[in-house]
């Protein structure tokens, strides 16, 4: 018997804690034992934005409810495949649960691709499991850093790739939303790195100016009640909050200026009604929504999978060193911790200087 988080695919706010039978296991198959994943607001995302993006198909659930998909670490506990040994570690998608069935094919000594037939039509990067023996990224003492930073930081990444490629639209600054959030300080850091010359502007809540300014990754750090004091220099926006309002005040600020409007995520759930689409009506051009997987797609076929995992690994580090010490590492244990910190975040009670690590 294994448990898992179901939350109302409608109301993620409502979740309850649920015993879930386990059943046999199918020849070729691998049940993994979760350890360990983070709760962050990319999970919020992850269920706010579940139905649009099929999130809610990963790891289903039953009626209207679903589980939230999650970033950690597993124990291989039984298996029917000749290539993984009880006790084998891996890290990859998994659900806010204790245990995972997974089919592996495509199997190297690095990582597997869970061939379940109820997976495959979403997007593959999801489906890629790391085998910890034989992971480049894999750091014993950086576990927990990299649930709460990597998949997150990874976005970023993409988002700095694919900015730099199009020349940053002709534009001077980047705005990023949110900026505590975890996404942005990804985005800061491979644009610090990879694009030097464009100008960072972190825009956040009063309450939290003084931790994204000791973070050291932006040139100016705002609140979000002072907007019109950003200056006029032809920018793109990167906006992780999801504030219809506050999306719509930057576009009527910048006017022409705003060469180009990139959504992502949810971070603002009180506000998420502009996070996949903002107003009708406003200056600029027209919000686009950042899918990081068919992005990190394109970035493996260009640059092949060797080259692209190189130029992450190498940025990952040298973030690891942008944010050391700026989050302290909060491990909580048991399943009812996961419900309590997911249904918190969603609720938007957030601390940046947080990252919260479950062993259920």
């Amino acid at each position: 018997m294994s448990q898992a988080v179901y939350v109302t695919r409608d109301n993620p706010s409502n979740a309850k804690t649920v015993d879930v039978a386990s059943g046999a296991l199918p020849e070729g198959g691998v049940r993994l034992k979760i350890e360990s994943f983070a709760v962050t607001a990319n999970n919020v995302t992850y269920a706010v934005a579940g139905d649009r993006f099929g999130y809610w198909n990963f790891f289903p659930a039953a009626d209207d409810d679903g589980i939230v998909p999650m970033w950690g670490h597993a124990v291989v506990e039984e298996s029917n495949h000749e290539e993984f040994a009880v006790g084998e570690r891996v890290y990859g998608y998994i659900p806010m649960g204790t245990h995972l069935n997974v089919m592996p094919g495509k199997v190297t000594p690095h990582g597997f691709v869970d061939m379940a037939e109820h997976r495959q039509p979403m997007s593959p990067i999801y489906n890629q499991y790391s085998r910890l023996s034989a992971d480049p990224e894999h750091d014993p003492a950086k576990e927990s850093e990299r649930m709460i930073f990597g998949p997150l930081f990874k976005t970023g990444f993409l988002i700095e790739n694919f900015m730099r490629r199009e020349g940053w639209f002709g534009a001077e600054a980047v705005i990023l939303t949110s900026a505590s959030s975890k996404t942005a300080m990804g985005l800061a850091s491979v644009t610090k790195d990879r694009s030097p010359d464009t100008r960072r502007i972190g825009l956040t809540s009063a309450g939290n100016v003084a931790f994204v300014q000791k973070t050291g990754l932006y040139h100016e750090v705002v609140a979000y009640d002072d907007v019109g004091s950003l200056a006029q220099n032809p920018s793109v926006t990167v906006d992780f909050a999801g504030n219809a309002g506050l999306l719509a005040e930057l576009h009527n600020h910048f006017g022409d200026n705003l060469k180009y409007s990139c959504l992502v995520g949810a971070t603002h759930i009180e506000a998420r009604g502009g996070a996949l689409g903002g107003p009708a009506k406003m200056a600029g051009p027209e919000p686009i929504l950042f899918f990081a997987p068919d992005h990190a797609v394109a970035l493996f076929k260009d640059l092949g999978h060797e080259e692209a995992a190189k130029q992450v690994a190498a940025s990952w580090h040298k973030f690891l060193g942008d944010v050391d010490g700026t989050v302290q590492v909060d491990i909580r244990e048991g399943i009812d911790a996961a419900r309590e910190a997911f249904v918190t975040m969603i609720g938007g009670s957030v601390d940046p200087a947080q990252g919260i690590v479950i062993q259920p």
